[in-house]
């Protein structure tokens, strides 16, 4: 060499510093042809290797370095080498050995965190950021890894905290940005949200993972053409960008455009064939198309990758229930085994033994908290605002738990109605459970079962001594430590017991309360003049099963003069039109006899209530879930609906329903007398006159429309819940 060799390392670092790593590494490996064994062109080659991506080189040449002289930075920039190998517990332990020779070396601690936090280990990567930021408070890189940490841990707003932090460090972190949006999102401030997203943006146009981050918000608040745009501006960025041509499918099957979803999601899975959330996202629109056995095919796929997957575990539940694929008894069994898959054994096993401390019911109020994903425009909500509504205060102390961050109207008006209103959006079930203990919950109420956004997690570790599902489900939630089923006589008949997990309280009256919506239109309907008799069903297209079109067929066919007109959403997709037409025809019902309709023929839900004008009987399917607020809003609008009395709850709702209001007459119990009501009711034009003049009225007066008398049950029943438990817990103790 012509240089002495501290002259020359000094020259490569120069070299190496600058981004010159040809130069620098030619350097280097000419110093080590003089010194063979000389630790800094050793330790600075192996990190040159690292920088381009050659990690087992530079495992072994810093590796050497340390046999030779260790240092505190070799062992870090080697735990840097085996974390990129993913080789964790020796990278971990690389770091460790930087730290006992340097403690306060913040980068080491900093990178400590990041291998603790991907062996999920996050309270300890806490700790260690922590540690790194007292030591170098300016170090925005560790501020913002700890927001992500904590953020991981549901903490929000400690994680919106550490964001700000780094960027009051480090205002043009256009990643912490983003982050932050992320964290805002989780908590429902949406409009926060996209503004951190746009900062994010204006910092570095081209950031694709914001503008899909952008779009998620965007596609929370409804605004889909606006969340489309973004996704296709970030896969314009990154054409391989699994996860937007996913979100890019949910926003589109949002609009209805299932064909289009369903192709963006096939893309994901070309790019990244182990991508558990698009499988999933796949089935869901798959059953939306009627799909059913590829759907379940889809939800498998998803389990099979990340056999943990509780939203997948849950609509794989959701399909065997709701469309009757196996029988109750099958379907329990199988909804038992969603803890065992989603819910850790140490969770499980704490559950059973989990002790609470609560005063006797007598002189104090008692606290009820409600979970659920749908306060927002939901049928749920529906029924929950009234609810909510006619709780009598001086029993009741009303929690409302949301699980879900997208808000509406409908949100603002429950959270008025709730005296304490707990937003749950992006925080993991221990937490939650930890929270809901803390506010002293007497009982606590499922309103989800396994649809989306629900929280059965919490209930699976047993956040209150009494623990129910009510409304929202059509099945057992399979889960130990959910003690209840709330349903009435009708709905849950003594011979279901054995269809439920829970314990099944029978409330002594129709287990829902419908608002009577005092908004809706005047019934305007009159008979056609040519005699042509519209039969219907504005229910989503999932509760049209095969067994429905064939009975609906044979109605048709028993009914010459009648047409039969459906309305859903899912109608906007060809392909879920040319199934039904296809389907009927298969039954020997041609097209000129059916008319399909989406939602966009009633732009708000004043248009839609006034749709109903347009039928003369309403059908309620067959074969799996029944009709709910779709029936109400039916009846409502005084359509008379027939229904067929099935052997399941899910479907013997709207034979609870049509008992209720007083009109037992329009329950079948065979598919031959379903289909001699609606003949006999459709040529009876006189009756069904007088049953449009008087239905509302008579449907208004009827339990169905008590909600004070729904909230009086269900506090009656929550009081003498909560005794059984707190008698039984002195039993214990004596």
């Amino acid at each position: 060499m012509d240089t002495s060799i501290p002259e020359a390392i000094q020259t490569a670092r120069e070299h190496h510093q600058a981004g010159r790593l040809l130069q620098a590494e030619a350097i280097y490996r000419q110093i080590l042809q003089a010194a063979p064994n000389h630790p800094d062109a050793l330790h600075l080659l192996g990190v040159i290797a690292h920088q381009t991506g050659k990690n087992e080189l530079a495992v072994e040449l810093i590796s050497k370095a340390i046999s030779v002289n260790p240092s505190s930075s070799m062992y870090c920039n080697l735990g840097f080498a085996l974390n990129d190998q993913g080789k964790l517990d020796a990278a971990v332990e690389s770091y460790r050995k930087a730290l006992s020779i340097k403690p306060d070396f913040a980068e080491a601690h900093s990178n400590l965190g990041i291998a603790l936090q991907q062996q999920g280990k996050l309270d300890a990567a806490i700790e260690s950021y922590q540690k790194a930021a007292s030591i170098k408070p300016d170090f925005a890189e560790v501020h913002s890894n700890l927001g992500i940490a904590l953020q991981q841990q549901g903490k929000l707003d400690a994680a919106v905290e550490s964001y700000r932090k780094a960027l009051s460090i480090k205002a043009d972190f256009a990643e912490v940005h983003s982050n932050l949006g992320i964290a805002l999102k989780d908590q429902g401030k949406l409009e926060a949200a996209i503004e951190s997203y746009h900062k994010a943006l204006s910092i570095k146009p081209n950031f694709a993972e914001a503008h899909s981050n952008l779009g998620n918000a965007l596609k929370d608040q409804g605004k889909l053409d606006a969340a489309i745009e973004n996704y296709l501006e970030a896969l314009s960025i990154s054409p391989h960008d699994a996860k937007a041509y996913s979100n890019l499918g949910l926003a589109l099957n949002d609009q209805g455009k299932l064909d289009a979803a369903i192709e963006n999601y096939l893309k994901a899975l070309s790019i990244r064939p182990d991508y558990a959330e698009a499988h999933y996202n796949l089935g869901n629109a798959l059953k939306d198309q009627g799909k059913i056995d590829a759907a379940v095919e889809s939800y498998r796929k998803a389990l099979s990758i990340k056999p943990d997957y509780a939203e997948a575990y849950s609509n794989l539940l959701f399909v065997y229930g709701y469309h009757a694929l196996v029988d109750p008894h099958e379907y329990l069994a199988r909804a038992r085994n969603w803890e065992q898959a989603c819910v850790p054994a140490q969770d499980r096993q704490a559950a059973r033994h989990r002790v609470f401390q609560r005063s006797p019911r007598a002189g104090r109020r008692l606290r009820v908290g409600y979970v659920s994903g749908d306060y927002r425009q939901h049928s749920v909500s529906y029924f929950v605002k009234q609810l909510f509504a006619h709780h009598d205060r001086t029993r009741i102390e009303l929690f409302a738990y949301s699980t879900h961050g997208q808000r509406d109207a409908v949100t603002d008006r429950l959270q008025a109605l709730a005296e304490h209103w707990v937003p749950l959006v992006g925080i993991p079930d221990a937490a939650i459970r930890e929270r809901i203990e803390a506010d002293g919950i007497d009982v606590l109420i499922d309103l989800s079962g396994h649809t989306r956004h629900d929280r059965l997690g919490v209930f699976a570790r047993r956040a209150a001594p009494v623990q129910a599902h009510y409304l929202g489900y059509f099945a057992s939630t399979g889960l130990t430590e959910m003690d209840y089923w709330i349903g009435d006589e009708i709905l849950t008949p003594a011979g279901t017991d054995s269809h439920f997990s829970e314990q099944v309280w029978r409330l002594p009256r129709v287990w829902l309360s419908y608002d009577g919506k005092a908004g809706a239109p005047l019934i305007d309907w009159h008979p056609a003049q040519d005699g042509t008799v519209w039969l219907g069903s504005f229910n989503n297209l999932g509760k049209l099963t095969p067994a429905t079109l064939a009975l609906w067929a044979k109605v048709l066919h028993a009914l010459p003069e009648g047409k039969l007109l459906l309305k859903t959403k899912e109608l906007s997709a060809i392909s879920n039109r040319q199934r039904i037409l296809d389907a009927m025809s298969g039954h020997g019902i041609l097209p000129d006899r059916i008319e399909l309709q989406d939602s966009s023929v009633t732009p708000d839900w004043f248009a839609h209530m006034a749709y109903y004008d347009r039928l003369d009987i309403a059908l309620d399917p067959v074969g799996a879930v029944g009709g709910g607020t779709t029936n109400c809003d039916a009846l409502w609008m005084a359509v008379p609906v027939i229904g067929l009395k099935g052997d399941r709850m899910a479907s013997l709702m709207t034979t609870s329903m049509l008992n209720a209001i007083g009109r037992p007459e329009w329950i079948a119990h065979s598919e031959a007398e379903y289909i001699d009501k609606v003949v006999a009711l459709a040529r009876d034009v006189e009756q069904r006159k007088a049953i449009r003049s008087s239905q509302r009225s008579r449907m208004a007066s009827s339990p169905l429309c008590d909600a004070r008398g729904l909230a009086m049950s269900l506090e009656n029943a929550y009081s003498e819940m909560f005794e059984r438990w707190h008698d039984r817990k002195f039993d214990e103790k004596s």
